[in-house]
């Protein structure tokens, strides 16, 4: 099969390279699924350069990237369903402690990473609902019930962002989300009641005026570190802070006393080591947002495979207004 490799850390250009691979027979208990995208996300793009503290060279001798992705499964192992094959599906994990990810034209793996994709979400909308979808639901949902409270949804105009300020107001809630000023108009038609510049030096005063000075139930926050103090301050008693970035600053100084008098819960999130039934009931949220017609998935550029080294660099390059996806048919 025809997939897209590295053996080494650095820059796109350099390391990634077109491979044929032998194609993998499905194990009991898995499926091989024929792709039709990959999803290329800014964790595929870190894994490659190399970036994670103290790791210097990949965990396996040959690496596909990537862990998301649609397609439809072609062949499954034993213990699972033969009515499987056909049927459209979408990947999560697709390359999470595993060699070979989903940077081909095909891929086998446990079959419940091959999520039914329900008739009226699209290929590409399902390329985006395994690292992006999943994060911006739990963060959103992870902490229970969110229908009549106010959720602060931080960097609203990045992909994880996007999706979480439509999830939050298909959910019932109050929706106050930052972004860039070029953003302002995007997150505001996705469903933000209230949209506010995040580098406005009076931030926090203008959170509170625009919860007629109450303090917020929940945040999605994608810069943790950054904005921790922010948090610390507008955050209400018991209120959750989840967590699932903190490019800017890895090593935040937590502002403890007032994060101790609130109570205050921080969710960091890992959406690859979320348990079975979070995972469950978000996967189930997700689809359900999607058949209301209440979740759009935008797609900033559509990539050959033989350009996924260009794709990595669109992602590196920020300055986004949709999803970067690997057409794996081409």
């Amino acid at each position: 099969m025809k997939a897209i490799t590295y053996d080494r850390f650095g820059p796109a250009a350099d390391v990634l390279a077109v491979s044929q691979i032998d194609e993998q027979p499905p194990a009991a208990g898995e499926v091989r699924v024929a792709l039709n995208y990959s999803g290329v996300n800014p964790s595929d793009v870190k894994a490659r350069a190399g970036t994670r503290p103290g790791v210097v060279k990949p965990a396996f001798a040959q690496v596909i990237p990537h862990s998301d992705g649609a397609g439809i499964i072609e062949s499954v192992g034993e213990s699972v369903d033969p009515a499987r094959v056909g049927t459209r599906v979408w990947i999560w994990n697709g390359q999470w402690q595993r060699a070979y990810g989903t940077a081909a034209s095909r891929i086998t793996l446990p079959s419940a990473q091959a999520v039914a994709l329900p008739d009226g979400i699209d290929m590409q909308t399902g390329a985006i609902l395994g690292i992006p979808g999943l994060t911006a639901c739990h963060a959103v949902f992870g902490g229970g019930e969110i229908k009549g409270k106010t959720l602060l949804i931080s960097g609203g105009g990045g992909t994880v962002g996007y999706l979480a300020v439509q999830l939050a107001k298909w959910g019932g809630a109050r929706v106050i989300a930052t972004c860039s000023a070029r953003d302002r108009d995007r997150v505001a038609k996705a469903g933000a009641d209230i949209v506010l510049d995040y580098a406005a030096g009076d931030l926090t005063r203008q959170v509170l005026d625009a919860n007629g000075g109450a303090l917020v139930d929940r945040i999605v926050e994608v810069e943790f570190g950054r904005n921790v103090a922010l948090c610390a301050e507008v955050i209400a008693p018991n209120g959750i802070i989840a967590a699932y970035g903190s490019q800017l600053d890895m090593s935040p100084t937590l502002p403890f006393g007032p994060l101790l008098f609130k109570a205050a819960t921080i969710d960091v999130i890992l959406i690859y080591l979320l348990p079975d039934a979070p995972r469950a009931h978000a996967i189930d949220l997700l689809h359900r947002a999607c058949a209301d017609g209440a979740l759009s998935c935008p797609v900033q550029r559509v990539f050959a495979l033989d350009q996924t080294a260009q794709a990595h660099e669109a992602v590196e390059a920020g300055g986004r207004a949709g999803a970067i996806l690997i057409d794996c048919t081409t």
